[in-house]
């Protein structure tokens, strides 16, 4: 069974600069910069039909590229703190991508997301950390300079079953029209649901 995700990929510049906030945290489990990503949806554990069927809703989708802003460098656990993350700035044309996702998919039967949409980068997962080195991480790196970038598609990752932080496949890609140029129907990519 494939664990299924959609999000937006994080571009390789982008990502760099994201790796050289790495270290510093005892119990932290760095993810790799490749896999790096915005998730905007997750359906988790299903049978290849549902996958494939998932992977042909969501190229209903037709929307303009997203301007993505990474703004802060934070956590996420409060008092028993789990990740250390880049939130990316939560704008009308990213929630309604998110949330057209939510739609269409809940339509073919999957559950509906439980959390809500907090868009990020996680950078690390923590597994013992203390919130004071997680303050002294985050106090350390001082003030962070937004980040910005065009993501002109989302894509359907798979994973494999494990604690999470890759690695990820693409299984499909689709494109998000450039705000200037004409609508483009389609899937870019599709990977084994396609086939």
């Amino acid at each position: 069974m494939p664990r299924l995700f959609t999000a937006l990929e994080i571009p390789p510049l982008v990502a760099g600069n994201l790796a050289a906030l790495r270290g510093g945290i005892q119990g932290a489990r760095w993810i790799d910069a490749e896999n790096y990503h915005i998730t905007l949806r997750f359906i988790g554990d299903v049978d290849d039909a549902l996958g494939h069927d998932a992977a042909m809703t969501l190229a209903a989708i037709r929307r303009p590229s997203v301007s993505i802003t990474l703004e802060e460098l934070s956590s996420f656990g409060g008092d028993k703190p789990r990740a250390i993350v880049v939130k990316a700035r939560a704008d009308s044309a990213l929630a309604e991508l998110q949330a057209e996702q939510e739609r269409l998919l809940r339509r073919i039967g999957i559950p509906p997301e439980p959390r809500k949409f907090v868009p990020h980068v996680t950078l690390a997962r923590l597994r013992g950390a203390s919130c004071s080195s997680v303050a002294s991480y985050l106090g350390a790196r001082g003030y962070f300079p937004p980040m910005r970038f065009e993501a002109a598609r989302f894509v359907l990752f798979s994973s494999r079953d494990s604690v999470g932080g890759g690695p990820y496949l693409v299984e499909a890609a689709y494109p998000l029209r450039s705000r200037t140029a004409p609508a483009v129907a389609g899937i870019q990519e599709l990977g084994a649901f396609g086939r």
